[in-house]
């Protein structure tokens, strides 16, 4: 039987590491393998036994995080699945991921049905998501067929057929949150395969703001990643600017009449402050660990 270990990574928000705990634990089909990859004790719940979870405590950074479990999983696995500590998963999730790579051999990576994602606006509660989620799993399941091909992956739920990860790892030049982490290692394995949306599996992404990065940070990340992306070749300069130019206005376009949950300020001053960088030749995503 194909195997499959489920990824999650956090930072200060144990008790949402605890809510997705116990939608794994509900899957019609169980993981082989749950890591959580935390900096402390103080990212894990209190009162839940994780006992049948490893459990593995280093320098935190979501891309270190996630590279400490995968040279844990090594080649033991068949599929790699990271979810989000905000992320809940239909029931059957694990399910569907299993079935949809033992079906289709030129995939490589994929992204599933995004019932509602609260990362845009003021977030999704846990509760709402279960009763979501709950409703899309006592209708008929749907025609399993792909959404969109893609050049990268959604990082709150994306699997991968483990064959094609080799020594790849995550890139540590994209600290803390690091943001479009997802799309370079996805983009990666590209030579191996397709990478997918599908309704395979599906679920909703909560977005809870807790423990996100400040907007200064992510406003110079805005711009530092996506050049430093292109350069690299993970992704073209044509979505590179697309996301700069995208981040850009809609920050600056809101500074006056802001979202309760977002710091246009901080993110306008972070956007203008890797333009200066990009223009002295310092820009780089690590500027943000002085930030």
């Amino acid at each position: 039987m194909p195997s499959i270990a489920v990824v999650i990574a956090s930072l200060g928000r144990p008790e949402t590491v605890g809510e997705v705990v116990s939608c794994l634990r509900r899957q019609s089909r169980p993981a082989d393998r749950i890591v959580l990859s935390v900096t402390s004790e103080a990212d894990l719940p209190t009162g839940i036994d994780l006992d049948d979870m490893d459990i593995l405590y280093g320098s935190k950074g979501l891309c270190a995080q996630r590279n400490r479990s995968l040279e844990l999983l090594q080649n033991d696995y068949d599929y790699i699945v990271f979810f989000d500590d905000d992320y809940v998963p239909s029931r059957y999730a694990l399910e569907g991921i299993e079935r949809y790579f033992e079906d289709q051999p030129g995939i490589v990576g994929i992204s599933g049905n995004m019932l509602k994602d609260g990362i845009g606006g003021p977030g999704v509660s846990f509760d709402e998501a279960v009763k979501i989620v709950e409703d899309y799993d006592r209708q008929p399941a749907p025609d399993v067929e792909i959404i969109e091909e893609v050049d990268g992956l959604y990082g709150c739920n994306m699997a991968f057929r483990a064959s094609t990860i080799g020594d790849k790892r995550f890139d540590e030049n994209l600290p803390a949150y690091g943001w479009l982490e997802d799309n370079d290692f996805s983009n990666r394995l590209m030579p191996h395969g397709k990478l997918v949306y599908t309704t395979a599996f599906a679920g909703v992404h909560c977005g809870v703001k807790k423990a996100r990065s400040p907007g200064l940070r992510l406003g110079y990340s805005q711009i530092a990643n996506p050049v430093y992306l292109a350069r690299k070749g993970t992704v073209t300069w044509r979505k590179a600017l697309k996301l700069m130019s995208r981040n850009f206005l809609a920050n600056h376009a809101k500074t006056f009449t802001p979202e309760p949950w977002v710091d246009r300020w901080g993110r306008c001053k972070g956007n203008w402050r890797a333009l200066r960088h990009a223009l002295t030749g310092k820009l780089s995503p690590l500027y943000i660990l002085e930030l």
